[in-house]
């Protein structure tokens, strides 16, 4: 990575399910934030068009209202949207990373997923992540991601990447992203909250107790950054009651949370908590390189003889890949001529196409 790098963590509220009016905002942000110097700009998660905090506690009746409304102000990839955002970071000259609800790019399909926009900083699309496991009711929201959408980005910044909030509880997904040779990470949630006992306990982060203390963020992100040796910019959603359907509050968590974490999981700024503001700090590489010295996940500090990760990384499919028509007699040959039985020569075949 580049050895002094400008950051900065958009905690600013979504026009909550207004696609187009978060888009906007989102552009003034960018706007903002690269006049400030950023070179990295990341938002909270589905911040287009907003989290849907109404999940799982409203009728099946209203549910579906809500839905709808939310499937016509999601964001596809590439569309009109994307170049919007992609021009406002072409402007800026900085890399944007969005969180998005994003709607199926698979003809047929209304499916949602909940995913970050990568734009680079001539604002091409760089790819996206969808978040591979929604998480309890988000399972009535969004479909789940594959090993296609796990991705660390080259940029002139460093290698990023992106994870979804409880992602960075997911053990082996943080091992993939480490052996990725990820550099500078991107973890968005929907807020902060205060947990009673567990997490199905949770309700939203107003004042009292350290909020370091009461909430699974500040240590997932700081562990992340120190386990992963990478510079971690996290964002939380912020949202007021007041900007939500008064029937969809019952589980607003939006009160932003936002920090950026440096690779020993040191606060290099925040966790700012209920206010709108673009949190920004520099990247010193040195940091990444002391912390590597110390402790190297993926070099000294590595036992890949005693335990390895598998990582499937073929994309899925509705439609079966037909299984080619292999002569019988061209096999019997091909195992003659190398001194194979022809059993082995079988099951080569067949390992190599795959199940």
């Amino acid at each position: 990575m580049r050895d002094r790098i400008k950051v900065a963590a958009a905690q600013v509220s979504p026009v909550y399910m207004n696609g187009d009016a978060t888009v906007d905002k989102a552009c003034k942000t960018i706007e903002e934030a690269g006049r400030n110097g950023a070179e990295l700009i990341v938002f909270s998660e589905t911040f287009i068009p907003g989290y849907p905090y109404w999940r799982g506690i409203l009728p099946i009746s209203r549910w579906s209202e809500l839905m709808v409304e939310y499937q016509k102000n999601a964001v596809k990839i590439p569309s009109s949207y994307t170049d919007v955002l992609g021009d406002a970071a072409r402007r800026a000259g900085a890399y944007c990373v969005i969180g998005c609800t994003e709607m199926d790019d698979r003809i047929g399909s209304e499916t949602l997923y909940n995913t970050l926009l990568f734009l680079d900083c001539e604002g091409r699309v760089m790819g996206r992540h969808r978040k591979l496991m929604p998480t309890h009711a988000e399972r009535m929201i969004w479909g789940m991601g594959g090993a296609e959408d796990l991705r660390v980005f080259e940029s002139d910044l460093g290698r990023l990447g992106g994870l979804v909030c409880y992602e960075h509880h997911m053990t082996l997904l943080k091992a993939a992203m480490a052996a990725k040779g990820e550099e500078i990470h991107c973890a968005v949630w929907p807020g902060w909250w205060i947990m009673d006992k567990h997490p199905g306990a949770k309700k939203r982060f107003k004042t009292g107790p350290d909020p370091e203390k009461v909430c699974d963020i500040a240590p997932a992100v700081r562990q992340y950054a120190f386990e992963n040796q990478v510079f971690v910019v996290s964002v939380g959603g912020y949202l007021p009651d007041d900007s939500l359907p008064e029937d969809s509050r019952g589980f607003n968590v939006a009160a932003g949370g936002s920090m950026i974490v440096n690779p020993a999981g040191l606060l290099l700024s925040g966790p700012v908590l209920d206010e709108e503001r673009i949190l920004y700090a520099t990247l010193d590489a040195d940091d990444r390189r002391a912390t590597k010295a110390y402790f190297d996940a993926l070099g000294h500090y590595s036992r890949w003889d005693v335990v390895r990760l598998e990582l499937r990384e073929e994309e899925r499919s509705p439609l079966a890949k037909p299984r080619p028509m292999i002569d019988a007699s061209k096999l019997r040959k091909a195992a003659q001529k190398h001194g194979i039985e022809l059993e082995k020569v079988e099951s080569l075949v067949e390992e190599l196409w795959g199940p």
